[in-house]
């Protein structure tokens, strides 16, 4: 299975990149708006629906996660979305709608949950003219909300990809506050059984040029998004990570398409992930976890 995690921007060309691409099983989408009618879709089909909303609570701009999927080679069903509260079956309550999308896919050996995932940026309730964002918050109430899909320790099949709007490994501008603050999101997830499988600079992905102040000398991060002031060729931060529950980890290879020429039209560019029908001798071999 062929699967890009993006941050599409609301640019409508991204919708026309995907459609395009027939070797695309599936789309993981944030800051999505729906596809215009002038772009034919080749047999895709996408959640939220065109009529429906598309909005995360609490932004001033509608935009939201979304998830696409070509029906003739994928077998899934729609995770139906409640709030906090709801008592609605196999319903997954999110915290903050928008922020999640979720879909069963139906493999031989067995469903896989495919979730794209933004982590909302937020504000806090200061008197300050200009208090700082923090998006590290949303993230936790992610993890939360999927916890309601883990019911075992080792055997739920879960991959979760998107833009965390969180850096990995290091605070901005080297502050060790927000290290610790981010490190927070990745224990979180391997507590919970998940390894994170990318990307990282392993796949002959480009990584920043020069070399950023902030970033520790030996991080495998790799620019997957580009400041308005920047350009792909400057991009220098790493916002997009892609969680995999340990029983499929082996089986999953990332790498961001982050070529000056690849970028594409967002100001993120697309994360691959590739998911193996059988893991090799090599990848059957424990996979060691990192821990944060």
């Amino acid at each position: 299975m062929r699967i890009w995690s993006w941050n599409i921007a609301r640019r409508s060309a991204a919708w026309k990149a995907i459609a395009d691409d027939t070797s695309l099983d599936v789309a993981l989408l944030q800051e999505a708006t729906p596809p215009s009618p002038q772009v034919p879709l080749h047999g895709l089909d996408v959640t939220p629906g065109r009529e429906e909303r598309w909005a995360t609570s609490g932004s001033t701009r509608d935009y939201r996660t979304a998830i696409a999927w070509r029906r003739q080679r994928i077998d899934a069903d729609v995770r139906q979305l409640g709030c906090i509260g709801d008592d609605v079956e196999r319903s997954l309550c999110v915290s903050r709608t928008g922020t999640l999308t979720a879909l069963d896919v139906h493999l031989p050996d067995g469903d896989l949950t495919l979730i794209s995932a933004y982590g909302f940026w937020e504000t806090p309730r200061s008197e300050k003219k200009q208090p700082w964002i923090y998006a590290d918050a949303s993230a936790h109430r992610i993890i939360s909300d999927i916890s309601a899909l883990i019911d075992s320790e080792r055997d739920h099949r879960i991959l979760l990809a998107g833009d965390f709007n969180i850096l990995h490994g290091y605070g901005e501008h080297g502050s060790e506050y927000w290290k610790a603050r981010y490190a927070t999101v990745f224990s979180r997830f391997d507590a919970l059984g998940f390894s994170f499988v990318g990307p990282q600079a392993r796949n002959n992905e480009r990584q920043a040029v020069p070399w950023p102040k902030e970033l520790p000398l030996h991080s495998k991060n790799v620019p997957t998004y580009h400041t308005n002031r920047q350009t792909p060729d400057t991009a220098t931060r790493q916002l997009d990570f892609v969680f995999a529950s340990n029983s499929i980890a082996n089986r999953i290879r990332v790498r961001a398409i982050n070529g000056i020429a690849d970028w594409g039209p967002s100001d993120h560019c697309r994360v691959e992930i590739v998911i193996e029908s059988e893991p090799t001798l090599s990848q059957r071999l424990p996979l060691k976890t990192q821990v944060f």
